[in-house]
């Protein structure tokens, strides 16, 4: 990407991508099970907008489908994972 000079999607990707990490890290120490809860919505809604700029990445041609496949299959994954725990709490609560 830097040789292409993009900055602009690979800038959010980098600050989307880092958020879901942070926020999923942050809601361990959350101050209630509410808290918690939104943590996880947060780092949900943080992954699917990496999910959206791996798509312009590739919609753009800065990147092949090929190379975007496997992180895209990442982001659903974690994107399913956090579905189901967000379901999980608020079931319980």
């Amino acid at each position: 990407l830097r040789a292409k000079h993009e900055t602009i999607i690979s800038n959010q990707i980098g600050r989307s991508a880092t958020s879901v990490c942070a926020n999923i890290a942050e809601s361990k120490y959350g101050h209630s099970r509410a808290d918690f809860i939104a943590k996880l919505e947060i780092a949900l809604k943080e992954a699917s907008e990496t999910g959206k700029w791996l798509e312009m990445l590739e919609k753009a041609g800065y990147k092949s489908a090929e190379r975007i496949a496997p992180l895209s299959k990442n982001c659903a994954t974690i994107r399913v994972l956090l579905i189901s725990s967000i379901k999980t709490l608020k079931s319980k609560s």
